[in-house]
């Protein structure tokens, strides 16, 4: 068994409890769905704001939304000011205990962080 990295990005419409809300909803959601593992393979979670997004914690969220996370090993961090990156941005790298190959794996990028990888998205 290995531990094997996903990582998502999202961009937030404002910054508002409930835009944060359902931004962390659809991408975990999502990258649930892509990748098929179970909460008992989680290792831990970190989630990255960009200094725009300051309302709730993605953490905090991703306990009460999804149930079996409450004990999951979770942060949440700044992301760094790069000139001219993109703003109003979560990021998440969620660890998991799989068999699968790092190829195996589906990032995902969604709404305006499709820019941050372009090679893996659609844009």
């Amino acid at each position: 068994m290995y531990q094997r990295g996903i990582r998502g990005a999202i961009t937030i419409d404002s910054n508002t409890q409930n835009a944060v809300r359902t931004s962390v909803v659809s991408l975990i959601s999502e990258i649930k769905n892509r990748n098929n593992f179970e909460n008992k393979d989680i290792s831990h979670v970190i989630f990255t704001l960009t200094d725009d997004i300051n309302c709730i914690y993605p953490a905090k969220i991703a306990r009460e939304e999804f149930k079996d996370w409450a004990e999951v090993p979770m942060v949440c961090m700044n992301e760094m000011k790069i000139e001219n990156s993109i703003t109003k941005c979560l990021r998440i790298l969620i660890v998991i205990n799989t068999n699968l190959a790092q190829s195996d794996i589906n990032h995902v990028y969604l709404k305006g962080a499709q820019v941050l990888r372009k090679d893996i998205t659609q844009v």
